[in-house]
């Protein structure tokens, strides 16, 4: 959910800042705090080296709790998706696996159903301390572009072991529109992460009392904060389906699509009910609206699989500010991105999809996610990418 943050009056990076829900023992005077990184901590990192580009950064590439991730020159055309595994570089695999290099500086068709694999222009030279997870940015997860990090060595996707010195890799599958890149284009985003952060529930709940989470009359605190789908409708509509056989999105023109010619409206029929087709994606919403206060940071992870066969929300940072009201909003919904795998599935109104996990922040951001500056998703409802006019 990350994208372009605002200023918000009565904020500084200081620790003292910081939430008391959820804080572990206090640091030793002058020892780096545990938490996410802040921007103020990224571009710290990257002055002493811990980040290293192929070019500068540009202005807003830094977001408040997190990198947005750049395609490098050059991709590659893959057989299959793959992990390195604990010995073997991921460019030994793409020699194995590829079947043809592209140049991503002219700009390149990524189509739908394959698989690529692309060099990223930021590098790592993480101190031991520090760790880090990448996510797609929420506008890449509204296209349905299935794009994940890799490193070398990489036993999981999107993960980055503390310590981590080495390239970054992008692999990117379109599922529904070919897309359009170029190098510099970002659709993935790196959060840093030193020490435990995240809060347990009873941490949740404290920071609930504190904070409003959520807008549910009485929230599941249950391995996260329950997050359900809302299938009663905004202004008579419950969501859309992506319609196929479009043309290209391409992935650095915001507004310059006509939602009509990729999305097909789904009318709301007083049912409360929808069916999933197998290998269609839809944009749907949260019944509850979201806050993310500005010393913690949010992620949304899948609900339990054993309730139903359907993925939702690829994109799932939520960054500080996002739907709080000093940030330019009274709660936003978490726009849920939602594709059944492999069987027609009925969701219900109300039902839980997804339950979001808090982290603390190492320090209150200088600027926060907010409408003040230009953020997309700030006070959303049901909304489809900046894509689309």
């Amino acid at each position: 959910m990350s994208t372009t943050p605002s200023p918000v009056a009565g904020t500084s990076p200081s620790a003292g800042n910081a939430s008391s829900a959820g804080q572990g023992a206090a640091a030793a005077p002058g020892a780096p705090r545990d938490g996410i990184l802040s921007a103020e901590g990224i571009a710290a990192l990257a002055q002493a080296g811990g980040i290293l580009t192929a070019s500068p950064f540009a202005a807003d590439q830094i977001q408040p709790a997190s990198l947005d991730l750049r395609l490098g020159a050059r991709a590659w055309r893959v057989r299959t998706s793959f992990l390195p595994g604990a010995s073997r570089a991921v460019s030994a695999c793409v020699a194995r696996l590829s079947f043809h290099e592209i140049d991503l500086r002219p700009g390149a068709v990524l189509e739908t159903g394959c698989v690529y694999i692309a060099e990223l222009q930021e590098s790592l030279a993480l101190p031991e301390t520090l760790a880090a997870a990448a996510n797609p940015k929420s506008s890449t997860g509204r296209i349905d572009v299935f794009t994940r990090v890799i490193t070398d060595r990489a036993e999981a996707f999107d993960q980055v072991e503390a310590g981590y010195r080495g390239p970054l890799y992008a692999e990117i599958s379109p599922r529904t529109f070919p897309v359009l890149v170029r190098t510099g284009s970002r659709l993935s985003q790196i959060r840093f992460r030193r020490g435990t952060v995240r809060l347990r529930d009873d941490e949740l709940v404290a920071l609930h009392a504190r904070s409003p989470l959520v807008t549910a009359a009485a929230p599941s605190f249950h391995g996260g904060v329950a997050v359900s789908v809302d299938l009663a409708g905004f202004d008579g509509l419950i969501g859309y389906r992506a319609k196929r056989h479009t043309g290209l999105v391409d992935v650095d023109a915001p507004g310059r699509h006509a939602a009509a010619e990729f999305w097909e409206p789904l009318p709301a029929d007083g049912s409360g009910s929808l069916i999933l087709d197998p290998g269609q994606f839809y944009i749907l919403a949260s019944k509850e609206s979201v806050q993310v206060p500005p010393d913690h940071a949010a992620e949304m992870v899948p609900f339990d699989p054993l309730v139903g066969e359907f993925r939702v929300h690829y994109a799932g940072f939520f960054d500080p500010g996002f739907g709080y009201a000093g940030a330019g909003g009274t709660g936003a919904r978490a726009v849920l991105e939602v594709r059944s795998r492999d069987v027609p599935f009925l969701l219900e109104d109300g039902q839980i999809v997804g339950r979001l996990v808090y982290e603390r922040m190492e320090a209150v951001p200088r600027m926060l996610y907010g409408a003040g500056a230009g953020s997309n998703y700030q006070a959303q409802g049901l909304k489809l990418s900046k894509h689309f006019a």
